[in-house]
């Protein structure tokens, strides 16, 4: 197994012992079938390397990283409810395998087990709840106040997905006990990561097969929702060009980061890279 996806299984064992606690039943399958069906598991990974890359043990990230999981999809049940999406992951959504107010409820949940797990450590509950705030605001802005160029779409795409990516990061330099610099430096590289990874995503709904993607393509357009290519004047290969400028300012923020871990960094640099190569 190499080196990332042994912390992605760790991140795994730990997700799964997280959810066993869950009550009542019903509720237990819900999450369950959100949190367990699939996924590249970036968001947890990032905190992880983060962690080891700022000089810690990757088992002090791991709950850490599995709080930003539960946080992840919690927020996704939500948007396939707004989407009226019925499928995730190449799996039935929540919405439309338990109905409109279990899927609610099972985000509840999956929240609640997320803070659970990030109670322990003010820092942290501040990283999260910061990123929760600026994740509220990306979806009030897409729906009531949508981009209409190049300059509202960025600043929602830092908020819809870069937020939560910062605060990954930050997390795992929290858990490393890094210096506030050190951790700034790690959310930076990250959030930059995430507005990356989404104008990626924006790229891939346009263009990508539906079955390699595992999840409706042509969405997008379909829904009216605010996608790269579709507020601004940019064609996919344009956009895939500001997602690789994002890609390289991110590699810039980590090389200001302490970074005592060379092959951790090592793999945040090729996460770097892999966000805007990726063909799912």
């Amino acid at each position: 197994m190499d080196y990332p996806e042994s912390r992605r299984a760790m991140v795994e064992e730990r997700l799964e012992c997280v959810l066993d606690r869950v009550e009542p039943t019903e509720l237990a399958d819900e999450v369950r079938h959100v949190a367990l069906s699939g996924g590249k598991r970036v968001r947890p990974t990032v905190t992880v390397l983060s962690c080891e890359s700022a000089g810690g043990e990757a088992e002090a990230a791991v709950d850490f990283a599995v709080g930003v999981e539960l946080v992840h999809d919690a927020s996704l049940v939500v948007d396939d409810i707004i989407d009226r999406s019925d499928t995730r992951r190449g799996s039935a959504s929540a919405w439309a395998e338990y109905g409109y107010s279990p899927a609610i409820v099972a985000s509840d949940g999956l929240i609640g087990e997320a803070f659970e797990l990030f109670s322990p450590d003010p820092r942290a509950m501040e990283a999260v709840a910061d990123a929760m705030v600026e994740l509220g605001e990306g979806e009030a802005t897409e729906l009531v106040a949508r981009p209409t160029n190049r300059e509202e779409y960025m600043e929602l795409a830092r908020r819809k997905t870069g937020a939560l990516f910062r605060a990954a990061a930050e997390l795992g330099a929290i858990a490393a006990d890094a210096d506030p610099t050190t951790v700034e430096a790690f959310g930076e590289y990250a959030e930059k990561v995430g507005v990356a990874f989404q104008i990626r995503d924006d790229v891939l709904d346009a263009t990508a097969d539906e079955g390699d993607l595992g999840k409706p393509t042509g969405h997008d357009a379909e829904m009216g929702r605010p996608s790269i290519v579709r507020v601004t004047d940019l064609d996919a290969d344009e956009a895939a060009g500001l997602a690789h400028r994002k890609s390289d300012e991110a590699l810039a923020a980590l090389d200001r980061a302490a970074t005592p871990d060379l092959a951790a960094t090592d793999y945040l640099r090729d996460l770097a890279e892999f966000v805007v190569t990726r063909e799912h």
